[in-house]
């Protein structure tokens, strides 16, 4: 079955490529899952705009992501949430919000894949993630979770 992937799927492609695969691991893995979508002659105007998104958050070379790593390490990021009487949160902080908050205070669009919290988020206060950049570069920030 020939898909076009909507994100990186290790060992089989990056987003905006156009895959071949067998039929049951695009019905049950893949397409579910929105990975991928199915080829079409429409989809193929499709392919542009991924690709044009993969390359705004594209890193293109070591000193590009240093340079990335150092706005990241010195940014103030700040992440406000409903919290209850006892100081605990409604839900947890996910990288998908530490990803809108880089977004938001730095420019930089980074995958939330990239991004691993230490542990869950679910207290008010100062938590550290990891932002993995390129091979041999990664950022650690400081996420300051408030009321």
């Amino acid at each position: 079955m020939k898909l076009i992937l909507t994100r990186e799927v290790s060992g089989l492609g990056k987003a905006g490529d156009v895959v071949t695969v067998k039929d049951g691991y695009a019905r049950n893995f893949l397409i579910p899952r929105g990975s991928a979508i199915l080829w079409s002659d429409g989809g193929e105007k499709q392919i542009a705009g991924i690709r044009r998104a993969r390359q705004a958050r594209e890193i293109r070379d070591k000193d590009h992501a240093n340079e990335i790593k150092a706005k990241l390490e010195k940014a103030l990021l700040e992440i406000k949430v409903k919290v209850g009487s006892t100081g605990r949160l409604f839900g947890s902080v996910t990288e998908k919000d530490v990803a809108q908050v880089i977004k938001n205070e730095t420019g930089v669009d980074i995958d939330r894949h990239k991004i691993k919290l230490i542990k869950h988020v679910k207290n008010l206060g100062k938590h550290t993630a990891k932002v993995s950049l390129i091979t041999g570069v990664s950022a650690n920030i400081t996420v300051n979770v408030v009321e």
